[in-house]
């Protein structure tokens, strides 16, 4: 190697050090609609986490397929883990796209990851985009809707599952893996033995007092029709899908910390503990453009002090302490962004002493717009003493259901329909 290859090795080794800084992000996407220019309009939502003291605005790059072109970037800040030293921001992209478009990837990468223990740099996320008009709904296919905390932890001695959020406006089947390299990754995650990921996007860890340190988690969410449907698209051409086949990739990568053992794991202890009237994770709520929507978090640890409350969700959410573990969430929609699925994300945070501690993570999903006409699928697992008829299901089943979706928010003037029941192994 000559003098000058050596000291360029040398300069790119010291510079990705100094830049240790990423903590992951995501990447959603909705299709708008014809422009009176005949091109398409699709708005997405991507959001990208670093150290607090580097917060940055990074570039999506086109590497596959007619991406259009990108006509509105805003990039504003959501959260800042003001203990934890990190900033999420979130990026609303509109990109006009030929009408003709099918599909097309966007990719971001650069380097470097914050300082982890499986050995991941260099960070790269992939986004597939499928704008084909579905048979089942009639509609331009939307993507699955997911946020995530960038930075979560665990005591080494604590099991914890690590529930993501995973819902998809077209009520399709939405499943998490790994991402692969090289195309959705630059390297693997190669997570310890101590960590599962299931498809229904849980990662579990399960409890090991030699596996302290941080590790980067990189995943790839993606949607699977129910049944076998047909993406139509304007130039006359169709595509088959079944069950098996995806229609779109997305990235969720984050990091987690293992941190030293706890002297117990039982939720309210050191751990915090979300109390009522918390949304339950997965619940649907419903705003209204320019009227704020307002959700309150409480929290309790009787051996750590509550002290911060952790968002991720739309940008211009605002969090505000009411009371000592009681926190109030508040975000008002714009006309802009009615007809969308918007998710938020939650942890609380207990400090004793130097050291913090985690709640589980916690998510919703807040539909904004006139509900009126709009077909949701809901899949529900009901458990019973007795058998599950479907008149059953019908008159007492739906009277809980119904009840409930009203208490998240929905008007009482809607249809519950059953579609399809089938038993489910103990």
């Amino acid at each position: 190697m000559s003098p000058s290859q050596s000291s360029l090795l040398l300069l790119l080794m010291v510079s990705c050090s100094w830049a240790s800084h990423f903590l992951g992000g995501t990447m959603t996407f909705n299709p708008r609609g014809t422009n009176p220019d005949g091109t398409y309009r699709v708005d997405l939502r991507y959001k990208t986490a670093f150290h607090y003291s580097i917060c940055l605005s990074d570039t999506w790059w086109c590497v596959s397929g007619d991406c259009g072109n990108e006509t509105s970037l805003v990039v504003k800040g959501v959260d800042q883990g003001i203990s934890e030293d990190w900033c999420q921001t979130e990026g609303v992209m509109t990109r006009h796209v030929s009408i003709n478009t099918q599909t097309f990837d966007l990719r971001l990468d650069s380097c470097c990851w914050i300082d982890n223990d499986n050995d991941v740099y260099f960070w790269r996320l992939l986004t597939h985009v499928d704008l084909g008009v579905r048979s089942d709904t009639g509609t331009v296919n939307r993507s699955p809707q997911t946020t995530v905390i960038p930075l979560m932890s665990v005591p080494a001695n604590c099991q914890r599952d690590f529930n993501l959020l995973l819902f998809d406006p077209d009520g399709d089947m939405v499943r998490c893996r790994y991402a692969v390299p090289t195309d959705e990754c630059y390297t693997s995650s190669d997570l310890p033995n101590d960590f599962t990921l299931r498809e229904n996007c849980t990662l579990s860890f399960w409890g090991n007092s030699n596996t302290t340190g941080t590790y980067v988690v990189q995943m790839v969410m993606e949607d699977f029709p129910t049944q076998s449907i047909s993406l139509s698209y304007t130039d006359g051409s169709q595509s088959n899908r079944t069950s098996n086949n995806t229609l779109c990739k997305l990235p969720v990568q984050f990091a987690v910390r293992v941190d030293p053992p706890v002297t117990s794991c039982m939720e309210g202890l050191y751990l915090p503990m979300f109390l009522s009237p918390t949304p339950a994770q997965g619940a649907l709520l419903y705003a209204s453009a320019d009227q704020p929507l307002e959700i309150t978090v409480r929290a309790q640890a009787t051996n750590s002090t509550v002290s911060e409350l952790l968002v991720s969700g739309p940008s211009g959410i605002t969090e505000n302490t009411t009371d000592p573990g009681e926190y109030l969430l508040r975000w008002t929609p714009t006309e802009d962004e009615e007809g969308g699925y918007y998710p938020v994300c939650f942890i609380a945070q207990g400090v004793n002493d130097s050291s913090t501690y985690h709640s589980e993570l916690r998510c919703v999903i807040v539909r904004v717009g006139n509900t009126s006409g709009d077909v949701v699928v809901l899949r529900t697992k009901v458990s019973a003493l007795i058998p599950l008829t479907d008149n059953y299901i019908r008159n007492m089943v739906f009277q809980q259901l119904r009840e409930e979706l009203i208490r998240l928010g929905l008007p009482g003037d809607f249809t519950l329909r059953l579609l399809a029941t089938h038993d489910i192994s103990p």
